[in-house]
């Protein structure tokens, strides 16, 4: 099986940036399923810049959205001879100091506002930690008497262009987690009514069977 040259920041940046389920990047990567929800949940590759296989020509964008729409498609990768530019390490988007104590307000926001958007997506958004998250969720924050929500795009803490599409890669992955759910509850109806008529024959009771002299 042929994989893209940097398989992890390309994990990294379809997990960013498409509606693609952890399932077909890991298919496409080489790596395992949880090994992807990891990396969305920011418990792994942290430190890594994610490569954008479309500019790299290893896919395409209506590749991309192929499989986005079908969640049991899988990613064909296009053959291409151009080297993968390489990934450079880098941390957490850097939040100016002046504003970092409006982080909760912001999350806070989010909460409200944006439910759908995951903690790893928050966390992205605004610099912050999924454990700060938590604690603005729980009200278990330090400070949550004085919470409050406030825009974070407002606050300055970021574009509004990179929350639309947030929201939007939300909003997508749920619906396609939705439209799996209801073909697998298809699925499972269709094997039980399969199963059905074998199973009553298997248990009914030998009507035609020779009396015991």
């Amino acid at each position: 099986m042929v994989l893209p040259l940097m398989p992890k920041a390309t994990a990294v940046w379809l997990v960013e940036n498409t509606a693609l389920t952890f399932e077909q990047i890991a298919g496409y990567t080489g790596m395992h399923e949880l090994e992807v929800q990891a990396i969305a949940d920011c418990e792994v590759a942290v430190g890594i810049v994610g490569v954008n296989p479309v500019t790299s020509g290893q896919l395409t964008t209506e590749e991309i959205a192929r499989c986005e729409a079908d969640n049991s498609a899988w990613l064909k990768m296009t053959k291409t001879d151009i080297p993968l530019p390489k990934a450079r390490s880098k941390g957490a988007r850097y939040t100016p100091v002046s504003k970092r104590q409006d982080r909760p307000d912001a999350i806070n926001w989010i909460l409200k506002h944006h439910a759908e958007l995951t903690d790893a997506q928050i966390s992205r958004l605004l610099g912050t930690t999924k454990a700060t998250i938590a604690s603005v969720r729980d009200r278990s924050h330090w400070n949550a008497s004085n919470i409050k929500p406030q825009n974070p795009v407002t606050l300055g803490l970021c574009s509004e262009a990179d929350l639309e599409k947030a929201v939007v890669l939300a909003q997508r992955r749920k619906s396609n987690a939705m439209k799996a759910e209801a073909r697998k509850k298809r699925r499972d109806a269709r094997e039980a009514a399969a199963a059905a008529p074998a199973a009553e024959a298997a248990t009914a009771p030998a009507d035609n069977a020779s009396p015991i002299p």
